[in-house]
């Protein structure tokens, strides 16, 4: 049997060794994040939607990376200042990982290979290349905080696009049930 996802060494923010099976038995929503993206307001939703939810089981975990337009450039240290001072983030956050390209982390390699489709994939890669940008193909990750949902049991059940918001009902619905599983 290959390793589970929640095998998969991690470091946190702070620096100590962690992996998902830390949060065995809750909820996951998995989040590569920025601190200079447009969609960096996102923290204020997904912070909203942790404390909610937080004693009903589920966790998110933001993952820190600087793999789209150099959007997240800081220091583990900066990006959690950030963080605390502009949207009072209290849940979990991970040292700066690659989330695309050639040194993908290990834990989005899993990611993207259990769940390659995106729910609400479409109008964010057509802004984006509106813009002009080149966009990774699916199933690598299109841009920042795009969204992964992990069941207690460690398997990867869903995976939102980065402009599906945490108060969209598409996911909202998907971690209800899996809190209800």
């Amino acid at each position: 049997m290959s390793q589970s996802i929640q095998d998969i060494p991690l470091t946190t923010i702070d620096g100590a060794a962690s992996s998902l099976a830390d949060y065995r038995g809750r909820v996951l929503l998995v989040v590569n994040t920025a601190s200079k993206c447009g969609l960096t307001p996102q923290y204020e939703g997904l912070e909203k939607l942790y404390r909610e939810k937080k004693d009903a089981g589920l966790e998110v975990l933001g993952f820190p990376a600087n793999n789209f337009n150099g959007q997240e450039p800081g220091s583990e240290e900066e990006i959690k200042s950030f963080c605390a001072l502009n949207f009072d983030v209290s849940f979990p956050m991970f040292a700066k990982i690659s989330v695309a390209g050639a040194d993908i982390h290990p834990l989005y390699q899993a990611l993207t290979a259990a769940q390659p489709a995106a729910i609400g994939e479409g109008p964010m890669r057509e802004r984006l290349e509106g813009f002009g940008i080149a966009t990774n193909p699916a199933p690598a990750v299109l841009w920042n905080f795009e969204k992964f949902l992990v069941g207690k049991d460690g398997a990867v059940l869903a995976r939102f696009a980065p402009d599906v918001a945490a108060d969209d009902a598409r996911l909202r619905e998907a971690i209800d049930a899996a809190l209800a599983g």
